[in-house]
C-alpha cells in the first residue's frame, strides 16, 4: 500500500462499505478522525473497520446524518455539528483531509460546501480507468486513487476579493485573506499568494507611515511577485509589478536619505492625503495630514536653506521681527526648547526672504478659512466636520506650495488580480 505522510485530520464518508474507508486510514494515519455517515453506519465501523486500522487516531467522532440521499439534511447536519469538532481539535486552514469514497451524491456535496473554509485535499478511490491516476487492488477489485485541491481553482475568487479590499486601502484585510488562500492551494501556488500578502501589509505599514517595515516588506514580495508574473500568474500581474517596483524606490530613496527632515516626505504626505480624501472618503484624515504636509514644506526650506530647526530653534537665527515673539511665546515648558508653530514657520520664510514663505503670506486670503476649517474639525479643536470640498480646496494650495509635482507623488497599484 502506498504510504502519505500523515495529516492531522480526516473526514471519512460511510454508508456501506468498509474497505475503502480502512484503506484510506491507513493510508493517511491520521491524527484525528470523523466519520459522516448514517446511523446504521455505526455498526459497520465496529465491525467492519477497527480492527482493520493499523494505527488508531489519537481522537475520533461521527457525524450523524438522518439521510444520506437528502442534499438539505445532509448540509445542515454537517455545517452545524463540523465548526465546533474542527475548533476543539485546533484544526487550522489547510490540515483538513476529506474522503469521499463512500458519499452518497448528496453527501459528497454538502460536505464539499461544508469543509471548504478547512481542507486543501479530497481523495476518493473510484473504479478504475485510463488517465494515469495510481492504481490499488482492494478485495479484489481495481481501483484508482484520485486526489485535488478545491482551492487551486477556488482561490480565483478569493484573489479577487483580496484584490477588492487592497484597492479600498484595506491592506490588513487584504493580507489576511491572501494568507488564507496560501494555507489552502498547493504548493505551486504558496509563493504568490505569500507574496501577495507581504505586498499587502507593506503598503498597510506604509500607510501608517512605519516606512522601513514597509520597504523591507516589499522588497522582498517584489523579488517573489516578479518569478511568478515570469511563469505567468494571474492577469494584471506585471501592471502590479511594475507599480510596485516604482514605489519600492521611492521608499528605498524616502528611508535612506540621512537628512532629518526628508526630501521626499512632503510627496509622501500629499499623496497619503490623497488616498484619505479619495479613497478611504474621509477628509478629517485628509486634513489632518494637509496640515503636517505644509509643517514639513517650511521645516524642510527652513533646515535645508537656513539651517533652522523648526523644533528646536535659536531665537536670534530667525527675522528680528519673530525674535522677541519666539521668546515670549513659543517656548516649550516640557523640554524648554523653542518650536515653531505653522504660521511662524512661513512667516519665517518671508521675512528671510524665501519665495515659499512670500508665496504663504500671498496665498494667505485663500488660506485662512481652510485652516479655519481645520481648527473647527472634530480631528482640530472643534466638533464641526470637515466637507471634502474644504480638504480639497486645501490639497491643491498645498501642492501649489510646495512646488511638488502630481505626477511625481507615489501611487499604491491597482490589484486587478
Amino acid at each position: 500500500m502506498a504510504q502519505d505522510q500523515p495529516v492531522k485530520a480526516l473526514i471519512i464518508t460511510l454508508v456501506h462499505e468498509p474497505a475503502a474507508a480502512a484503506y484510506s486510514i491507513n493510508r493517511l494515519k491520521p491524527e484525528m478522525l470523523c466519520f459522516v455517515l448514517p446511523e446504521s453506519g455505526k455498526a459497520v465501523v465496529e465491525s467492519g473497520i477497527q480492527f482493520k486500522v493499523e494505527q488508531m487516531p489519537r481522537r475520533w467522532d461521527w457525524i450523524v446524518l438522518a439521510d444520506p440521499d437528502e442534499f438539505a439534511g445532509c448540509h445542515r447536519a454537517i455545517s452545524q455539528s463540523l465548526p465546533d469538532l474542527l475548533q476543539t481539535w485546533q484544526v487550522q486552514p489547510g490540515e483538513l483531509v476529506v474522503d469521499l469514497s463512500g458519499a452518497t451524491p448528496a453527501m459528497a456535496a454538502a460536505l464539499a460546501i461544508a469543509v471548504l473554509p478547512w481542507t486543501s485535499r479530497i481523495v476518493s478511490l473510484i473504479p478504475a480507468r485510463k488517465g494515469g491516476e495510481e492504481e490499488i487492488t482492494l478485495e479484489g477489485q481495481r481501483l484508482s486513487w484520485i486526489q485535488t485541491n478545491p482551492w487551486d481553482e477556488a482561490a480565483a475568487w478569493s484573489r479577487r476579493e483580496g484584490s477588492e479590499l487592497f484597492n479600498r486601502g484595506e491592506f490588513f484585510a487584504a493580507a489576511k485573506i491572501f494568507r488564507a488562500v496560501e494555507a489552502r492551494v498547493s504548493g505551486g501556488g504558496k509563493p504568490l499568494y505569500r507574496a501577495l500578502a507581504d505586498a499587502a501589509e507593506g503598503y498597510g505599514w506604509w500607510e501608517r507611515f512605519h516606512y522601513r517595515q514597509a520597504w523591507d516588506r516589499l522588497k522582498g514580495a517584489l523579488k517573489a511577485l516578479e518569478m511568478a508574473s515570469l511563469w505567468g500568474g494571474p492577469p494584471g500581474l506585471k501592471t502590479a509589478v511594475a507599480d510596485i517596483k516604482a514605489n519600492v524606490g521611492f521608499l528605498e530613496r524616502l528611508v535612506l536619505d540621512p537628512a532629518e527632515v526628508k526630501e521626499l516626505l512632503v510627496a509622501d504626505l500629499l499623496a497619503h492625503a490623497a488616498r484619505r480624501l479619495r479613497v478611504a472618503r474621509d477628509p478629517e484624515g485628509a486634513m489632518v495630514t494637509l496640515l503636517r504636509a505644509l509643517e514639513a514644506c517650511a521645516q524642510r526650506r527652513l533646515f535645508m536653506n537656513y539651517r533652522i530647526k523648526s523644533w528646536d530653534v535659536r531665537p536670534e537665527s530667525l527675522p528680528p521681527v519673530l525674535q522677541e515673539t519666539c521668546r515670549t511665546c513659543y517656548l516649550d515648558d516640557v523640554d524648554g526648547k523653542y518650536k515653531l508653530p505653522l504660521q511662524a514657520q512661513f512667516r519665517a520664510l518671508a521675512g528671510l526672504g524665501d519665495q515659499m514663505g512670500q508665496l504663504f503670506l500671498r496665498t494667505w486670503p485663500t488660506m485662512k478659512p481652510l485652516l479655519d476649517a481645520a481648527s473647527h474639525a472634530v480631528l482640530g479643536h472643534g466638533a464641526e466636520p470637515i466637507k471634502a470640498e474644504r480638504a480639497q480646496q486645501l490639497y491643491e494650495v498645498t501642492v501649489k506650495l510646495s512646488g511638488v509635482a502630481e505626477s511625481s507623488l507615489p501611487k499604491f497599484p491597482s490589484l486587478n488580480l
